[in-house]
């Protein structure tokens, strides 16, 4: 199992969208955060399916960093 870091954003007319930084592509959307879970799982998992088929990694240079101002 492989971890990723997943950016999540509230969208102001309701509901939620996502995106992985390590997998360019890799977006989806959801009504509540356990809807846009489910369907991230998803959309990585088929990103990784595509990635590997071409014979492609996810990229290993993206870093998330956490800062407080």
């Amino acid at each position: 199992m492989t971890n990723f870091a997943v950016v999540i954003r509230e969208e102001p007319e309701g509901g939620y969208w996502a995106e992985v930084p390590a997998l360019p592509g890799c977006y989806t959307q959801g009504d509540t955060i356990p809807e846009l879970r489910d369907n991230i799982r998803d959309a990585i998992s088929g990103v990784l399916d595509v990635m590997r088929e071409q014979g492609r990694e996810p990229e290993s240079n993206v870093q998330i960093l956490d800062v407080a101002v």
